[in-house]
């Protein structure tokens, strides 16, 4: 129960870490201290709804088409192989630039904006109804997914609110392309680890 609820954890989280327009926007709210709360709240549950949908989802398939979690979890791996190598080369070439700036904005014109950039993202759907949803598949029972999606969405509130609040803290860091080099090499290693989980799973 622990290590589904870990590897939930883990996957979510290194899944998410990658700076995209919606943490880059979590991170703007949070450097000009404007509608924090409400933006890390949408996010959050946000996420946790699609990984709910994922993990659920691909629960009731797999019961329909039995050799489902098998091609998926090959699928889910050859894609984790894939971004961590994409995160190490990344890495490797930096070229880590980017600023955050513009006045405070209004709650409803903050939250329209987080809707565009989170359901409007196709890579929010890979991520989590079908890689996290895949991943999930090679645990049996419902106890073990209910784990694992749970590890799933505490990642995305930890992350979001972490960022959120954090980000006057962290805001110096990411100018960095030293620290950028080793964000990405950290998601790289999580994703290997987890690819290799789920070969030894099959």
């Amino acid at each position: 129960m622990i290590s589904a609820w870990i590897t939930g954890f883990a996957a979510s989280f290194g899944l998410i870490l990658v700076i995209g327009a919606q943490n880059a926007m979590i991170l703007r709210q949070g450097l000009v201290k404007s509608h924090v709360f409400w933006a890390c709240l949408f996010c959050a549950i946000s996420d946790a709804l699609l990984i709910c949908l994922g993990v659920a989802g691909f629960s009731m398939a797999s019961k329909q088409y039995p050799y489902l979690p098998t091609i998926l979890t090959i699928g889910g791996i050859l894609f984790l192989v894939f971004y961590g190598l994409n995160r190490l080369w990344a890495a490797y070439r930096g070229g880590y630039e980017g600023s955050i700036d513009g006045q405070a904005k209004s709650l409803g014109t903050v939250i329209a904006a987080l809707a565009a950039v989170t359901w409007l993202n196709p890579h929010v759907y890979l991520d989590t109804l079908a890689l996290l949803g895949a991943i999930s598949a090679q645990y049996e029972t419902s106890a073990l997914k209910i784990a694992f999606g749970f590890g799933a969405v505490t990642a995305s509130f930890t992350f979001f609110f972490s960022l959120g609040y954090g980000a006057t803290f962290l805001a110096p860091y990411f100018q960095s392309a030293s620290m950028w080099r080793i964000l990405d090499t950290g998601i790289a290693i999580i994703m290997f680890a987890i690819a290799f989980g789920l070969y030894l799973s099959i």
